[in-house]
């Protein structure tokens, strides 16, 4: 340390004599002043807030290294989704009745209730009360319906599927995902169909760029890759079969005359489609994005990433419903310990009558800006 910088720590220092210490601290050693713990840092003498610092810059590089061990983790990623390949594709050909699964191939003894007999009541209830054209018998090949059924079982994907989309999704056979590994980094997802009446597309792409680096300006903020960006692709709809388009018709009154005359015209449909037709992000990071752009852009993330990380690899247990039993047990977990760390904290801060009555008082003086 420069006699310079020793100087100005000695100065500095004298803001932080005795006195202070007493009135920050009390009798029994904790803070009677400071209203909150991260506001000790300020307390702190300079030479101790000079250490402070070091700890921080070693922080930073903790946060590189963080940075570091995500882009090795894509890269397995990368890897290892060339592995599932030959798996995936056998999937598919099952789904899409190309392939017959033998009986080695069918020989799964951990869940006894597919190899149960169903109930006959409710079975003919099932049969009587589904619509024709997802009834199913022995001569049905492969697993028909079976992307559609996963996105009716998803809130999250039910919530974009509307009922002149269904009509569609019959024909997704697949849904891939292809790994990027820099340049930047990110991912595609495809969904394939087959020959339909909708559009000539047999894949329809998705892609997401990501980034894995921390912000310079505010580095502890970085909790891992993130999605910057996506687009989508052209759908090549058949004559008059554009699902994400309809036709509104209003009538109009002649100023001047007082005659009426019909106006046909074309507006943005709700569909799930729309997905692929997602917002342009900008390429400046600080040309600001309005709030309902950013708000539909974050839930395309969220969407995107769900499907890549969830859906993608546990397809059949999302079909059952498995996979959703495990992620309402987790809510629920999680939701119980929320409660728990509530009631504590209202055991430790309760109020007496007293002061309830100071809180009752203050309360009015309590307005949204």
């Amino acid at each position: 340390m420069s006699s310079q910088d020793a100087n100005s720590l000695k100065n500095d220092s004298s803001e932080f004599n005795e006195s202070n210490a007493n009135e920050s601290f009390g009798k029994d050693g904790k803070l009677s002043v400071v209203p909150h713990p991260a506001a000790l840092y300020k307390f702190l003498p300079p030479v101790v807030r000079r250490r402070v610092k070091a700890l921080k810059k070693l922080q930073v590089d903790s946060v590189n290294i963080e940075a570091d061990f995500f882009i090795e983790v894509h890269k397995l990623e990368c890897k290892y989704n060339h592995l599932y390949a030959d798996l995936n594709k056998k999937r598919r050909q099952i789904i899409a009745g190309e392939k017959e699964p033998t009986d080695e191939e069918c020989d799964f003894k951990l869940d006894g209730t597919l190899d149960a007999s169903p109930n006959e009541d409710l079975a003919d209830d099932f049969l009587q009360n589904c619509p024709p054209s997802v009834r199913m018998d022995a001569n049905t090949k492969g697993i028909p319906f079976f992307w559609l059924t996963i996105f009716k079982n998803v809130d999250m994907l039910n919530d974009m599927v509307h009922p002149h989309d269904e009509p569609v999704l019959k024909h997704l056979i697949d849904i891939e995902v292809e790994f990027i590994e820099n340049n930047p980094m990110g991912f595609i997802l495809k969904f394939i169909f087959t020959p339909n009446e909708y559009f000539s597309n047999p894949v329809l792409t998705k892609y997401y760029e990501m980034r894995c680096k921390p912000d310079e300006t505010d580095p502890f903020s970085f909790e891992g890759p993130e999605i910057v960006k996506c687009k989508g692709c052209t759908i090549d709809w058949h004559k008059n079969k554009n699902i994400t388009m309809k036709t509104i018709k209003k009538k109009q009154k002649h100023k001047s005359h007082g005659t009426f005359r019909t106006v046909a015209k074309v507006v943005k449909n709700d569909s799930f489609f729309n997905f692929f037709d997602p917002p342009q992000v900008p390429d400046d990071e600080n040309e600001d994005i309005d709030v309902d752009t950013q708000a539909i852009l974050t839930s395309d993330f969220e969407i995107g990433h769900y499907i890549r990380e969830r859906i993608i690899p546990h397809a059949v247990l999302y079909y059952t419903g498995e996979a959703l039993e495990e992620e309402s047990d987790l809510e629920e977990e999680e939701e119980e310990d929320d409660d728990d760390e509530i009631t504590e904290e209202s055991d430790d801060n309760e109020s007496s009558p007293k002061d309830f009555k100071n809180i009752q008082a203050a309360a009015p003086e309590c307005k949204q800006q």
